[in-house]
């Protein structure tokens, strides 16, 4: 069986760890992180092993996709002794796992969550979420934006096709697809992610809308855990509510990850307080709202527990 990764690591923000192309051109499917969870619980060296395409049921490609993935949303990371489970991955997809099968949207919010905060290996999804902020796009337009940020930060390290083709695949996974007599039903298997309306096409036209808006999602125990995931990472007790709605350097955007608009970050926030009490509060202090971390240390898993299992105790420390 596999070990279990060390419980923390820092949020992998920094753009001098960019990566691009590692997918294989095969957006994320709905049963891959389950199957390639399962897999490497068996087995670290599943994904290494010459018979990976029998264990797995998939090519050669794909199963290097799954092995992506996995580590792209944190569900894993590469370890001497193989592929190994996060300790969030082990909570979530472990066999008495919060929801090892996928069947509660919160899941899906909390992986959009993870690889939308994943610099280091999910560049294109860090930028688009975090640093791309027109509503409404065409691919040429968010690629020659991202072509400017990634020369700015990287000095041109990437090749400009690789990354649109990144963005295509960003828009694969989060727009439903549209069948129709030329598509190829595999082709035409949504990502679990296609269901939060982050990102849709626009009708009769070759453009893209992704907006800040009064949405539902994600749910208030998810949203906890990227607040307390965020707290805990980034060092401080207070956050103004400017920079947890567009980021500060080196750290993501709240907001503009999830899509909200000011009011809902705020009402979201609220919620949360009182989801919780004794964990945040929101305060004004010269005439500017920043939220406040009442302890030390806020265990994010707290609020995950929150959500699925909402009869168990939460950390009252």
């Amino acid at each position: 069986m596999a070990s279990i990764a060390p419980a923390r690591k820092p949020l992998e923000y920094r753009f001098d760890q960019a990566s691009f192309g590692r997918h294989q051109t095969f957006h994320l499917r709905y049963a891959w992180l389950t199957k390639g969870f399962q897999a490497m619980s068996v087995d670290p060296r599943a994904f290494d092993a010459d018979e990976s395409t029998v264990t797995l049921g998939v090519g050669k490609n794909m199963v290097a996709a799954i092995h992506y993935w996995l580590q792209a949303t944190r569900i894993a990371e590469r370890r001497p002794a193989g592929l190994c489970p996060t300790a969030l991955g082990q909570a979530v997809f472990a066999a008495d796992g919060l929801d090892p099968y996928l069947e509660d949207e919160a899941t899906i919010w909390l992986i959009h969550w993870l690889l939308a905060t994943n610099g280091a290996q999910a560049t294109v999804w860090r930028w688009f979420f975090n640093h791309f902020h027109q509503a409404e796009f065409s691919l040429p337009e968010a690629g020659n934006a991202l072509t400017r940020f990634v020369q700015e930060r990287l000095g041109n390290k990437a090749p400009p096709k690789t990354m649109i083709n990144d963005l295509r695949i960003l828009m694969r996974m989060y727009e439903p697809s549209a069948i129709g007599p030329r598509v190829h039903l595999e082709d035409a298997l949504d990502s679990p992610l296609s269901l939060l309306g982050l990102v849709r096409a626009l009708p009769e036209s070759h453009r893209h809308r992704s907006a800040a808006e009064e949405r539902d999602g994600p749910p208030d125990g998810v949203f906890g855990y990227a607040i307390a995931d965020l707290f805990d990472q980034i060092g401080l007790r207070t956050l103004p509510m400017a920079e947890l709605m567009y980021g500060r350097p080196g750290f993501p955007a709240l907001g503009a990850v999830f899509r909200l608009t000011e009011n809902a970050l705020i009402t979201k926030l609220e919620r949360i307080i009182r989801r919780l009490p004794g964990r945040f509060a929101l305060r004004e202090q010269a005439g500017v709202h920043q939220l406040y971390s009442l302890r030390d240390i806020i265990d994010p898993m707290d609020y995950l527990r929150s959500h699925y299992r909402p009869g168990q105790p939460a950390d009252t420390r």
